[in-house]
């Protein structure tokens, strides 16, 4: 169940914009230990939301490698999004109205501050492992790299230590998309709903591959020349996000992944992750048109005692989410080898492995 915390003292941005007050809703499933030892916190990816259960079955439930019934999982929906946090859908006490359009930039680099509040304040100072994929994946490298005392492990997936020119074009053609809808940002029953059903068009075509479209949209004979498959499949793409996510909040969450850049403020990007400690798992995925191999070989390369494996996929930059059995497999493994130093730690991470079950989500980025 989504809970809410509210937090009543100001938090001043990147840009130094401060927010006067702020509020993050969160799901936790588990219970914490006598030792508040047992902390997994997931970071989710671009229009998700905080129940990590729901989005990543098979890898995050009972009987899975992270298993609540052992561990302690947090979960927290970043500022700017659609979904309880602190957004433009906002209060803006200086308009009596919500923020829209001019809610701040909000960075990679605050939301990983934000975690950090959040944890304080939840009484999590230690987290054993820290986990995150795409977006999520840049706010977990933030802040491993702001804080690595605070965690034991760390896994990201496909994603990287800063935002690429090629990441950046798809935003702005997304962002393109929502500001040539000219009710965009008003106050019309249906807002930005061409505009955002256009964007996620635009976003599916960096979140597949050629072969997820060949192999599951092509027409099954000759005869049909209009109308295509694929064609529905893109609208049907674009209808989904608009009956569940917020153009504006859509709009403003690009703009905070084109801010990614863990060198910024830390003389350089090898500097950056040089900072991190915590034994990491890097895995990349070899269809991976948004965030290539060659952005996690840059983690490896950077980041100590980091380990990189390479999972195959049809699915594209989506295979973070619907390739469970290959993420589990190597999560599982990289928490066996980590934890044979600490006999007890150990036990109680290889007790949750006993029985794990996995399996393939048919979704899509989110």
């Amino acid at each position: 169940m989504i809970r809410y915390l509210h937090i009543e003292q100001p938090f001043r941005l990147e840009s130094d914009h401060p927010l006067p007050r702020l509020t993050a809703a969160y799901n936790t499933y588990g219970q914490l230990n006598a030792a508040r030892d047992n902390v997994i916190w997931i970071c989710h990816a671009l229009t998700a939301n905080s129940d990590c259960q729901d989005w990543w079955p098979g890898l995050v439930g009972p009987g899975c490698t992270i298993d609540p019934e052992r561990f302690f999982i947090v979960c927290v929906n970043m500022l700017g999004s659609s979904y309880g946090s602190t957004s433009s859908l906002s209060h803006n006490p200086e308009t009596g109205r919500p923020y829209g359009l001019d809610f701040p930039l909000i960075t990679t680099k605050d939301n990983a501050r934000f975690f950090s509040l959040v944890a304080d304040h939840l009484g999590i100072r230690g987290i054993r492992l820290l986990m995150g994929g795409s977006m999520g994946g840049q706010h977990c490298l933030e802040w491993a790299c702001a804080e690595p005392e605070r965690f034991d492990l760390l896994c990201v997936l496909a994603t990287n230590a800063r935002h690429s020119a090629w990441g950046v074009a798809f935003n702005e053609s997304q962002r393109m998309a929502l500001r040539a809808d000219t009710t965009f940002g008003t106050d019309a029953p249906d807002a930005g709903k061409a505009g955002l059903e256009a964007a996620r068009a635009v976003a599916m075509l960096s979140y597949r591959h050629y072969r997820t479209y060949v192999g599951t949209q092509s027409e099954p004979d000759d005869s049909t020349y209009d109308d295509l498959r694929a064609s529905s499949y893109q609208r049907y793409q674009g209808y989904k996000l608009w009956k569940r996510f917020d153009p504006v909040c859509y709009y403003g969450l690009s703009r905070g992944m084109d801010t990614h850049n863990v060198g910024r403020g830390r003389g350089g990007i090898a500097s950056g992750l040089g900072k991190i400690t915590a034994p990491t798992l890097i895995i990349s995925i070899d269809t991976d048109i948004l965030f290539p191999i060659e952005e996690q070989g840059m983690l490896s390369r950077y980041i100590p005692n980091s380990r990189l494996e390479v999972m195959h996929s049809d699915y594209g930059h989506d295979g973070f989410l619907t390739e469970s059995v290959k993420i589990g497999e190597f999560l599982a493994d990289f928490l066996n080898d980590q934890l044979r130093i600490d006999a007890t730690t150990k036990r109680a991470f290889t007790d949750g492995l006993t029985g794990r079950k996995f399996a393939v989500p048919g979704s899509e980025e989110v």
